[in-house]
């Protein structure tokens, strides 16, 4: 029993089993249920000696061999003694019979080609007054049917007789032997109802044969006890998994609801979870119990919240958006650390689906900025930035809000990304004092230079926060003279020796535009042109522009492009290319400036090559809840900078996984291109795979770093969002 070989004791065992002695058989039934498993050598003694005590006249040996045989009995063991089994559930003392029927079970799941054994019997058993026996001819049954279709047509025809015996059990009155906390055999009421469960299942004439006693056990279970309430979740479960009227439906959700309110937290995480399955059902139902749902986020427990907070978010929809989402954002302040991630993320996506309007929208991301700080998801800048650049209404004022709130708290990062990006972009507003929302408020230059200077020398800000910075002093320059000039560009200038490259590279290149092309700096630091950005259908799912793929993730260039215009001369562009370390020639994945753009991406040519590309070794990136993410890679051979990666996603488990999203983002070194994928969702084991394309350009031939953002929902109806980075690029990938 401490993993030493035991073989010593399995012939001994053997020896006790065969005594005449009960206390000696007793002991070596339990030595052969520690000691033996279905693999052993010993078993055909173990079946003769199990078969001899089953027609043993004591009742106690019978029900030794019985118990022992359940539970390590194999298959070939089940298919010598399943006869016997049989007939000692028929005929014999009670216990005996319940321990053949339990027994019978076993050998169900175990060997499940004996299951037309065990009909007959099944049937001789309903009829049982024990409800010990009947307890187990109801699992029997219910066994049987989940591995037999055959069999489960076949009981179907027995519907109303179960629902007679579970009519006799709520109505029955105290009885001293099977009641529990008043509630009479709630283990057999259980059992009845999920079997009904399994063959109501797909069978709308069965279904409404059980309606009226489901409704009759809904209403009349008491709920003050633990029993009834265990009564009460079995039936919700089985209206639910039948076909059901609508009122029976929403009977079931106001029990749920009711759980909500129990003061066992066990109970109300059991109602989040089963109201957030039948969501999508049941969504007017579940929806009148949403404020006690949001109640459940004060709940002390840290998994109930968990769970509160994912189906209060699952609950938001056009008609509740703006109060749904004032609770979500009390929460957020008050909510643990390790939560505030999730709750952010939820935020910002219900906001993007369902947002009243722009002003509304951007209101509640600057809230949640400021709120949860550096929990705040990766592509939350980049977005925010895109929606205040989409609202041209609404620049002076989100301006204004977001240079007030840098100039109170410059230790939100993202906050202060977004914030320097506005200030860069629409700091003209500043200080002119143009502003139609609210009250204008004018800022004075040096004023709004000394705070980017702050978050300059700040030890709080991260690299990207000082090229933000960088980036915004180099734009505001373009509005500004004489003294200020000289301060952005002293400013600018300390970190042409920073130790950070990215930073060193960006002021080395505004430095050379001070210096050298000074001429060109107010049409280079323009304002950015909105880009086109996937949006959500009405159904919630995200689709792409015309002409573009919904899931093309593109990585921000390392000096921002420019939108003039003016067209500068071909000279010109190409001294600022040089400039920038750059080559003139243009770049596989872009057109040259000037060249008219073919309809089909230059890629695509590729496919009409002859030479075979040189096949390079399939990568595992993602290996969690089932979902396996391959990497296969090829290298063309005529282009030499481009690796072809082919992503294959492929699911282990029983269920579908649906919502399955790819998004790719690589070093601003790299140039990235991802395909549509084959579908979102990735069928159960043995279906085919998800299959999508990724192109990299590394003109540098640098060492390849990829980050990958992977969101799907399970089976379970849990929504999953995890972020890969990936290292481990073999190096003929990229040399």
């Amino acid at each position: 029993m401490l993993g030493y070989p035991a073989y010593f004791g399995q012939m001994e065992c053997l020896k006790l089993i065969a005594s005449q002695k009960f206390h000696e058989k007793r002991i070596g039934y339990l030595g052969a249920a520690l000691l033996l498993d279905e693999k052993q050598d010993t078993h055909l003694l173990l079946t003769n000696s199990i078969k001899n005590d089953l027609s043993h006249p004591s009742a106690w040996v019978q029900s030794l061999a019985l118990s022992t045989l359940g539970s390590l009995g194999s298959a070939a063991m089940f298919r010598d003694l399943a006869g016997a089994v049989e007939q000692l559930a028929q005929v014999g003392q009670p216990s005996v019979r319940r321990k053949a029927v339990v027994c019978a079970v076993h050998i169900i799941r175990k060997v499940p080609d004996l299951t037309d054994t065990f009909v007959a019997l099944g049937e001789q058993l309903l009829t049982e007054r024990n409800h010990s026996i009947l307890h187990g001819a109801v699992m029997l049954i219910a066994e049987m049917c989940r591995q037999n279709p055959q069999t489960l047509e076949h009981f179907r025809k027995h519907v109303p007789q179960l629902v007679g015996l579970l009519q006799n059990l709520v109505v029955a009155g105290y009885s001293p032997e099977s009641s529990i906390s008043g509630i009479n055999d709630p283990f057999l009421q259980v059992q009845i109802v999920r079997l009904l469960r399994i063959l109501g299942r797909g069978n709308e004439d069965t279904s409404d044969s059980m309606n009226d006693v489901l409704a009759q056990v809904a209403t009349n279970t008491e709920t003050t006890r633990n029993v009834g309430n265990a009564i009460l979740y079995e039936t919700v479960l089985t209206i639910m998994g039948v076909h059901s009227a609508s009122g029976l439906r929403v009977l079931a959700v106001n029990i749920l609801g009711r759980f909500l309110v129990n003061k066992d937290r066990n109970i109300r995480y059991v109602a989040l979870t089963s109201l957030q399955k039948l969501l999508q059902e049941e969504s007017s139902a579940v929806q009148r119990h949403r404020s006690t749902i949001l109640a459940c986020l004060s709940d002390p427990d840290a998994t109930v919240k968990r769970r509160a907070l994912q189906l209060s978010l699952a609950l938001v929809n056009h008609s509740n958006v703006r109060a749904t989402i004032k609770e979500l954002l009390d929460f957020l302040s008050l909510c643990a650390p390790d939560l505030k991630s999730d709750c952010a993320s939820g935020i910002f996506l219900a906001a993007e689906k369902f947002a009243p309007n722009k002003r509304w929208h951007v209101d509640t991301i600057l809230q949640v900025l400021t709120t949860a700080g550096s929990y705040v998801r990766d592509d939350a800048v980049p977005n925010l930035t895109h929606l205040i650049g989409g609202a041209k209404e609404l620049h002076g004022y989100a301006v204004q809000q977001l240079y007030q709130a840098l100039a109170q708290d410059i230790s939100q990062q993202p906050l202060v990304q977004v914030a320097t990006w506005c200030i860069g972009e629409y700091g003209n507003l500043l200080l002119a004092g143009s502003c139609e929302e609210v009250e204008p408020k004018q800022v004075d230059p040096e004023e709004m230079l000394s705070l980017l200077e702050r978050v300059l020398q700040s030890h709080l800000s991260w690299p990207a926060t000082r090229g933000y910075a960088l980036t915004a002093l180099m734009k505001l320059g373009t509005h500004l003279q004489g003294n200020s000039i000289n301060r952005i560009r002293s400013l600018v200038s300390i970190y042409c020796s920073c130790h950070d490259i990215e930073l060193q590279q960006r002021a080395v290149e505004y430095n050379a535009l001070f210096r050298k092309y000074d001429h060109l700096r107010a049409s280079i630091l323009e304002k950015m042109p909105l880009v086109e950005k996937a949006s959500y259908g009405e159904d919630g799912s995200e689709k792409g522009q015309p002409g573009r793929e919904a899931n093309v993730t593109v990585n921000i260039p390392e000096v921002e492009q420019c939108s003039d215009s003016k067209q500068p001369e071909s000279s010109q562009v190409s001294d600022l290319l040089n400039l920038l370390g750059e080559p003139t020639e243009p770049s596989p994945l872009q057109p040259a400036i000037g060249t008219p753009v073919a309809t089909g991406s230059v890629l695509d040519l590729l496919k009409d090559l002859k030479t075979p590309a040189t096949a390079l070794p399939r990568l595992v990136v993602y290996e969690r809840d089932e979902l396996l993410v391959e990497f296969s890679m090829e290298r063309p051979p005529l282009e030499p900078t481009l690796l072809l990666i082919t992503a294959t996603v492929s699911n282990r488990a029983s269920s579908d996984v649906t919502g399955f999203s790819l998004q790719v983002a690589v070093p601003k070194s790299f140039e990235v291109e991802l395909l549509a994928p084959s579908g979102s969702t990735v069928p159960r084991q043995g279906g085919p795979p998800i299959i999508q394309s990724i192109r990299v350009l590394n003109p540098r031939k640098l060492p390849l770093r990829m980050r990958l953002r992977l969101a799907y929902t399970l089976p379970s109806g849990a929504t999953v969002q995890q972020i890969e980075e990936i290292h481990s690029f073999p190096e003929a990938a990229w040399q």
